[in-house]
């Protein structure tokens, strides 16, 4: 894959900062090295399925619903960012 393609193929990535409320998508990676970890342990696995469930008034924090338990989890967009998803 040519360098062009592979910045093409991550611009089109899309992340939970994407999601529209109430829309759902499967975790397919975690994007910052340095985050991976905290998303990680809030339970951010790789094929869990996310539900937008809140957008704050001015945008930030949001709140996810995470798999079929209805955990919920509220997250910076920033963070929410470096949750890619599965296309």
């Amino acid at each position: 894959m040519s360098n062009r393609s592979a910045r093409s193929a991550a611009a089109a990535a899309r992340s939970v900062k994407d999601l529209r409320l109430g829309e759902t998508g499967t975790i397919c990676c975690l994007q910052d090295p340095e985050m991976a970890l905290k998303l990680l342990e809030m339970g951010c696995i790789p094929g869990t399925q996310v539900r937008l469930n809140s957008r704050a008034p001015l945008g930030c924090p949001i709140t996810l619903v995470l798999g079929d338990d209805d955990y919920t989890l509220s997250l910076r967009v920033s963070e929410a960012a470096t949750i890619l998803l599965k296309a």
